[in-house]
């Protein structure tokens, strides 16, 4: 059992006991590693007067806290935990069972299991925790209802072959989403969640905490949030041009003319955009050690991080300069008087649009050089 600490004097006393109880009654051959982040109140002592083992943390931070304990562990089944009473750690052996059985990651799932009054704020369980486990079992493909329950089972040589790397809340995240990409087998349990047992304000922020697991998913599946919504409304912004630059389209009642020109231009250049950060989110991902290579990912870098996408950059960027000259010139012959826009803008808009795609290609295949640059 590996509980993470900073400053549970209030409680950490009663999680341990809770532990030796559940272990007492049961064929399990347990230890309890307290992985202490620089606790102040007297929690070090606590941990150790009630047979547990003190790990020392130095780096700060809930995944930092974790990956210490975990990596000291001496058994080949771990169970991790909050040190805040919170979690029903007198009932182990549902974890346990399901690791015997062959699961390489056990998620407890609050929801399931039941969270009792005042045991979570509404907006976290009527809202954050929802939608957060959706976005996690859409993107990663995983049938886990309780996305960032922090009670968890696993096979510690499992999860020390994942690599896990980042060292605050995202911990959580990173977890399952790696599971679920090195394609182990996750499983759920019920577990209840009861209000925990300290007196002040718990170290989690909803809003802050919230975002970052929700940016660090985003990280982790840059494919389906920015790349192929990037290309699909790059590809609809471009059948829009087309077919909106020779003239105006009657739709019945209705007719598009140079107005909806102008929103297949930005079509086209939020969906390139989302392509880019696509791409340089998840060669950073790679290198970080968060996602691993892939031979489609080595092609896209090879293909952008290259001078190919420089000169790519630079042509469209020239097209875009010749176009916006000759509307130029255009303007000029009526003596830089007023002009119907339903005939010059359909110069002006592809120019600008030329312009903007280069400007993204040139700096997006600069980015990615930089980024892809072999380092010791």
């Amino acid at each position: 059992m590996v509980l993470p600490c900073l400053n549970e004097a209030e409680t950490l006393a009663t999680c341990i006991d809770r532990v030796h109880g559940a272990c007492a009654n049961s064929s399990i051959d347990y230890e309890v590693v307290v992985a202490d982040n620089g606790s102040t109140d007297g929690s070090i002592d606590i941990a150790e007067e009630h047979g547990a083992r003190v790990v020392h943390v130095p780096v700060r931070g809930y995944g930092a806290a974790l990956t210490a304990g975990i990596e000291s562990a001496h058994g080949t089944l771990v169970i991790m935990a909050d040190a805040d009473d919170s979690y029903a750690l007198e009932n182990l052996q549902p974890f346990v069972d399901e690791l015997r059985n062959g699961a390489d990651v056990v998620v407890g799932n609050r929801f399931a299991g039941g969270i009792e009054p005042g045991a979570m704020p509404w907006l976290h369980r009527w809202i954050g925790n929802p939608v957060l486990s959706f976005i996690g079992r859409r993107l990663f493909r995983i049938d886990i209802g309780d996305f960032h329950c922090g009670m968890r089972g696993f096979r510690r040589q499992a999860l020390i072959d994942l690599d896990l790397s980042t060292t605050g809340m995202e911990y959580a995240t990173e977890m399952i989403a790696k599971a679920a990409l090195a394609n182990l087998d996750i499983r759920e349990v019920p577990t209840t969640l009861r209000p925990d047992g300290r007196s002040r304000q718990p170290h989690l922020r909803t809003w802050r905490d919230g975002w970052r697991h929700l940016r660090f998913m985003m990280l982790m599946s840059p494919r389906w949030l920015f790349g192929i919504p990037g290309i699909v409304l790059t590809v609809i912004g471009l059948l829009g041009m087309a077919v909106l630059l020779p003239g105006a389209v009657d739709l019945g009642p209705i007719e598009l003319d140079v107005h909806a020109l102008v929103y297949a231009h930005l079509a086209v250049i939020i969906g390139f955009q989302l392509i880019v950060v696509g791409v340089l989110m998840r060669l950073y991902a790679v290198r970080s050690g968060l996602l691993p290579p892939t031979m489609s990912g080595e092609r896209i870098q090879r293909a952008f991080g290259s001078d190919r996408g420089v000169v790519i950059g630079v042509v469209l960027i020239v097209g875009g300069v010749a176009g916006s000259v000759i509307a130029v010139a255009n303007w000029g012959s009526q003596d830089f008087g007023g002009l119907d826009p339903s005939d010059t803008m359909r110069i002006v808009i592809p120019s600008v649009t030329a312009v903007a795609v280069g400007a993204q290609a040139l700096l997006g295949s600069l980015a990615l050089g930089v980024i892809g640059l072999d380092r010791r």
